[in-house]
């Protein structure tokens, strides 16, 4: 039996029956109609945020807690083009969210009318896919469509935009069963040949690295619990990347730490002496490589990824393996038992003997004051006072982001949140939106910059408004932390507007959103602050005043190999840059 309804009904039906229960967005004349329909039901909670971007973010924070696809609704011209910094986020990062953007009616499409922008040419370049709807009748098969493939394979943002007369006019529903999805199938089983070639390696390697990231995640949480096993039997070290931290515990024996640009000194020294690297749903990102030219020179090099596109993109590899992490995984598991769950124990206990000095170098360790909060011990305490709560933790980007990163441990996969390829300054705090938008009842913390913070400060209105208690840790150093640091050791200490002038009080800001904040510059007094901030029920901004040139190590020089890692502040001094090489 088919269904009449508007176009603006259709969008509302279409959420409903892909299971949305929650949209972020903000309101204008293009989308006027939809909100209507939002106003006239009660199954889809709607979040006003205080700008697109936030709703965008928002949207991904939710997607990355649940592992279900956000959404936001914005309107056309400025509304749209607010979106485009969150879809290229969500792009980067696999992160599945579909954004439905209003537009100006199809007979004023092409005239530059009011609040008109080619959205989906502006789009195109940040979306796994988009669409400009023109018929009604063609509305909610593409919306099921959107959520297809934004959740398909390797996920992702999709965007449908609907012109304002589509929305009014009235057209035949068509229901998610009944939606032409079949077209867009990714390959989800690996092949068995190279599978079996993989588990033959994994039986003969002596210094084996398992190097896993986000698609881990991404593939869900069985995906996490077959890797866990694979690693737990083979005995073999993992590293991750930022963006797969949680899929294997931080607590667990065999974890090595993150690796990359500010990286453990033991996991990229693992992978730069390895001879096989096992890479799963992970991309060979520069942060993670270094110079590619001496990146793991002497490794064999697997790589296990639902994405082809990904597949010898930077590093050639010799074991491609196509497919879904989680049946790739299995498949793997099934192979490697049958033949006898082999591997070469004395040459593993080597290796990890080898890896047990450099853990010796205490790659994170720092100088303590008594006197200045310095911000890995800021970091250390905000983890000793949470890490038995049942926490979300998102952040902002720069120094605090890579210290939550080195000092905070996650034993769960979707619990950090972070924009780990764009590189988003603004993120955190609409992120942590999200994620308490999906999880009412547990502790989300964003831990921020203070420069970062204020890219999109005014969703704390937003947390406000809709009661959500997230906690805004804010590492206050007076400066565009990274920047700083960069321009320290590779611009002969040149601060070109790296320091951050006219900060506002963050405990009156507070206070003028309507919630509660505090300022904190004694390292003595820094357990009870965070005691507070936990306490308060509502949302709460501390203040954290820290060392203002603490630098964020270990870090690989720009332009260095992955393996020539400084240190601390010793290091610097003529190890910058010795290959003239730029990595930015």
């Amino acid at each position: 039996m088919t269904r009449q309804m508007t176009g603006a009904k259709m969008v509302v039906q279409a959420l409903k029956d892909q299971g949305v229960d929650t949209v972020f967005g903000y309101p204008g004349g293009a989308v006027l109609p939809i909100y209507d329909e939002i106003f006239q039901q009660n199954d889809i909670r709607h979040i006003l945020v205080r700008h697109e971007q936030g709703a965008v973010h928002a949207a991904e924070g939710y997607a990355r807690s649940t592992g279900k696809p956000g959404v936001a609704l914005v309107t056309s011209g400025p509304g749209a083009t607010n979106a485009v910094t969150g879809l290229t986020d969500a792009l980067l990062d696999s992160i599945p969210i579909v954004v439905l953007s209003g537009q100006v009616p199809t007979f004023m499409i092409g005239t530059d009318g009011f609040q008109e922008a080619d959205t989906v040419g502006i789009t195109r370049p940040c979306t796994k896919h988009n669409w400009l709807v023109r018929e009604t009748d063609k509305l909610a098969d593409t919306i099921h469509q959107a959520f297809h493939v934004s959740t398909s394979g390797r996920p992702g943002p999709t965007l449908v935009d609907i012109p304002k007369d589509v929305q009014f006019a009235n057209g035949t529903y068509v229901p998610p069963t009944k939606a032409a999805t079949a077209h867009y199938a990714p390959q989800m089983k690996g092949d068995m040949e190279a599978i079996t070639d993989l588990a033959e390696l994994i039986e003969t390697a002596k210094k084996p690295v398992f190097y896993t990231g986000g698609g881990v995640i991404n593939s869900g949480p069985a995906a996490s619990q077959l890797l866990r096993e694979l690693v737990e039997a083979t005995g073999f070290p993992i590293t991750s990347t930022l963006m797969g931290l949680g899929a294997y515990p931080a607590s667990g024996d065999k974890w090595i730490g993150m690796l990359g640009m500010h990286g453990l000194y033991e996991a990229n020294m693992a992978m730069h002496d390895c001879d096989l690297m096992i890479c799963v749903g992970a991309r060979f990102d520069d942060r993670i490589t270094g110079r590619l030219d001496a990146f793991s020179p002497g490794s064999t090099k697997v790589h296990i990824d639902i994405d082809p596109s990904s597949v010898n993109k930077v590093v050639p590899v010799d074991l491609p393996i196509i497919g879904d992490v989680g049946h790739v995984l299995e498949d793997l598991l099934r192979i490697w038992k049958t033949r006898g769950r082999k591997t070469d124990k004395a040459s593993v206990s080597a290796w990890w003997d080898e890896i047990k000095t450099w853990q010796a170098r205490d790659c994170l360790a720092y100088q303590g004051d008594d006197k200045v909060i310095q911000p890995q011990y800021a970091m250390e305490r905000l983890e000793a006072l949470t890490k038995d709560k049942d926490r979300y933790v998102t952040t902002e980007v720069g120094q605090h982001q890579m210290w939550a990163a080195q000092f905070l441990g996650f034993e769960d996969p979707g619990r950090w949140m972070t924009s780990g390829g764009l590189g988003t300054m603004g993120y955190g705090l609409p992120a942590s939106v999200g994620v308490q938008m999906a999880h009412p009842d547990s502790l989300v913390v964003n831990v921020a910059g203070d420069a970062s913070w204020l890219m999109n400060m005014q969703e704390m209105g937003t947390a406000v408004q809709f009661r959500l208690p997230v906690k805004q840790f804010i590492l206050n150093n007076e400066r565009l932390g990274m920047v700083r640091q960069w321009q320290e050791l590779l611009h002969g200490e040149r601060y070109s507007h790296s320091w951050s002038e006219s900060l506002p009080d963050f405990v009156k800001l507070a206070e003028a959103f309507g919630c509660k904040g505090r300022v904190v510059s004694d390292p003595a007094e820094l357990d009870d602050a965070i005691q507070e901030m936990l306490e308060y029920d509502g949302p709460f901004i501390l203040d954290v005043l820290v060392e203002k040139h603490a630098n964020c190590f270990p870090m690989i020089p720009s332009g260095e190999p992955h393996n020539n890692m400084l240190m601390g502040e010793a290091d610097t001094q003529g190890a910058i840059g010795s290959s003239g090489a730029t990595l930015v």
